[in-house]
């Protein structure tokens, strides 16, 4: 089996270095986009178009490999950074892959700016049909590059961003790079939803300003807006989240989320994951939605909708938090057990011994792991020149594990 020659192109229309231009003149068949491949020169070769779905164009790739003919794959920017490098690897195998680098949009887009790329978060739009990715960028990362397509475009990206209330970045949005007609604009996100721009864009994300908040677990409790006494106390916040175990890359639900405070700083560490705050009440949401802003947790999304129906939509949980509300919800605990995947577990804030004992036997009749504890907390309170202690209510933290996995 012949070597798959991958030739990233670079950025616009420069010219290509010698020993790229023969294997290029070399091609008995060449695969590309199509302005790529209308860029090329050698006219006797067959073309492949890259085109969705690509599992048809590594089928076509392939079978051309098979058939004895020199293959070239030509690739925008490099094709190992977000390009189709790796796929060809992944299903031609590493031994018949060779990938010749060159340029990317990134570097290229950094340079018109005079800034360093390398602290940058990169992220693909292209054929997506979520932004998850973007708001987890726009979480943690002060500059964020997008590669964007047909579909996401700067002014959908920018509308998606205002829906979301993120009010802490501008976008640069470049056209055209390297072509004669490029241009580069700066311009804050109502500008970009109201302006059409080329299809052949790229979007650098820049951070203005932090967060009114800057999130840590164990928040104190007047950082979040709630209605008065209706949140999770920071203490026990704090432990329930411990006993979740949560791993970077999880999907975490909060149900009967209150004021977010939970899946807030639950985030904090599923922060390549995604996490959902669940919740029926309208003015509770809309508490949520502006936690959500002040901390700049763009990636914990905010789902309005009487359980256990809204969660039929959401993707299978890792981690499941329930309040004391929920956790009283038989249905909405039996449906939460059911979607949990194997090996996932449930935390449950209880206040009453009735509902922590049908929890309880729930969770040991199903044959669940179970660990119960208590937290009873006290914070102190001036009292004239001496120090008082106040008590918190007490609750139970019920820790469940679902059978299987790993």
């Amino acid at each position: 089996m012949k070597t798959v020659e991958v030739l990233g192109m670079g950025v616009g229309n420069g010219r290509l270095c010698p020993s790229y231009e023969e294997i290029l003149q070399k091609a008995d068949v060449l695969a590309g986009g199509k302005r790529l491949l209308d860029r090329a020169t050698p006219s006797h070769a067959q073309q492949i178009v890259i085109e969705s779905p690509l599992e048809r164009v590594l089928e076509q790739v392939r079978g051309a490999v098979q058939a004895g003919k020199r293959v070239v794959v030509l690739a925008d920017g490099d094709p190992g950074f977000f390009g189709i490098g790796q796929l060809l690897v992944k299903g031609l195998g590493r031994e018949h892959v060779r990938i010749h680098p060159n340029v990317t949009v990134l570097q290229a887009a950094a340079s018109r700016l005079g800034i360093s790329w390398q602290d940058i978060k990169a992220v693909s739009l292209h054929g997506r049909q979520d932004m998850s990715p973007l708001f987890r960028a726009l979480a943690f990362f002060d500059r964020v590059a997008i590669y964007t397509d047909p579909e996401n475009t700067p002014c959908r990206i920018a509308s998606a961003m205002i829906r979301r209330r993120v009010d802490t970045f501008e976008m640069h949005v470049f056209e055209n790079l390297g072509l004669e007609d490029e241009r580069t604009g700066r311009y804050t996100l109502a500008q970009a939803e109201d302006t059409d721009f080329s299809p052949l864009n790229f979007l650098l994300l820049q951070r203005m300003s932090h967060p009114e908040i800057l999130p840590h677990v164990g928040m104190d409790d007047d950082c979040y807006i709630h209605e008065q006494g209706q949140i999770t106390k920071k203490e026990v916040r704090a432990a329930g989240i411990a006993a979740l175990r949560i791993h970077p890359r999880h999907v975490l639900w909060d149900l009967g989320a209150g004021s977010g405070s939970v899946a807030i700083e639950a985030s904090l560490l599923a922060r390549r994951g995604r996490v959902y705050a669940v919740e029926k009440r309208v003015e509770r949401v809309e508490q949520i939605r502006e936690n959500i802003r002040r901390t700049g947790c763009y990636h914990v999304e905010a789902v309005h909708g009487e359980m256990p129906d809204c969660l039929f939509d959401l993707p299978e949980p890792d981690r499941i938090f329930m309040g004391g509300g929920a956790g009283k919800n038989d249905k909405v605990l039996m449906e939460a057990a059911r979607r949990l995947r194997p090996g996932g577990r449930i935390v449950l804030h209880l206040v009453l011994v009735g509902s922590l004992q049908r929890a309880v036997d729930f969770f040991a009749g199903a044959g669940w792991s179970i660990a119960v504890s208590l937290v009873s907390a006290a914070r102190g309170k001036d009292l004239g020149q001496d120090l008082r202690l106040e008590a918190l209510n007490p609750v139970f933290i019920v820790s469940a594990g679902k059978p299987g996995g790993e």
